[in-house]
């Protein structure tokens, strides 16, 4: 099957033929689907478009929050906060609190304002109605990303049909570490070969930024 038949992804940059045809290799048909419908391959993610992602997005809506300093979507909002992404926790056993500072919503609709990205920290069954919630907000967010171990296909093809942009069971946290450098800090590979020199972010706490000139 020819790729004039695969539609490439939303966060492919138009105009940009290096990006495109990196991208179109991870577009995946979908037999059940129209051949103009065909999506992004979950199986794995162009490094391009992971970084494009948390270069873009701003307002991020993480739904599964926790008030618990152990869980792990304590410490991702954390590490977001910290790199300046505007994090809305949701969790509707905690509305009206707060977390790290910021008001916790009950569902997505309640947020105030545009949402760029919604964050799923829900099992796999549950990030199907989560979609379905963001797919009601208007605007709609520009990604919808689902954590480590959270996938599901029909959901990410629901919202890919509205020109939404999915990632499945990907950790943000690792994602932005591995791509800024951070993460080899603690001796792990983050398979990045780079002759630009890491850029620190900002003052206090040291940390790494994924904006680095040229990428």
């Amino acid at each position: 099957m020819g790729n004039d038949n695969l539609h490439v992804i939303p966060g492919d940059r138009s105009g940009d033929p290096g990006d495109g045809a990196v991208l179109a290799s991870y577009i995946r048909p979908v037999p059940s689907l129209p051949l103009s419908l065909s999506f992004m391959n979950h199986d794995a993610y162009p490094d391009s478009l992971i970084r494009d992602i948390l270069k873009s997005v701003k307002r991020i809506a993480l739904v599964g929050a926790s008030a618990n300093e152990a869980r792990p979507s304590w410490i991702v909002t954390k590490y977001l906060l910290d790199r300046g992404y505007d994090v809305i926790p949701v969790n509707p056993g905690l509305a009206g609190q707060t977390i790290l500072g910021r008001t916790v919503y009950a569902t997505l609709k309640d947020i105030p304002g545009p949402i760029d990205m919604v964050e799923i920290f829900r099992n796999s069954e549950a990030a199907g109605p989560i979609t379905d919630e963001a797919l009601a907000l208007d605007p709609l967010p520009k990604v919808i990303w689902m954590q480590l171990s959270v996938r599901n296909d029909e959901a990410a093809a629901r919202a890919e049909t509205k020109g939404v942009t999915v990632i499945m069971n990907r950790c943000p946290k690792i994602e932005y570490g591995r791509l800024s450098g951070e993460i080899g800090w603690q001796g792990i590979n983050s398979r990045i070969l780079s002759a630009k020199k890491p850029v620190l972010a900002g003052k206090g706490f040291q940390k790494l930024t994924i904006n680095r000139p040229g990428t």
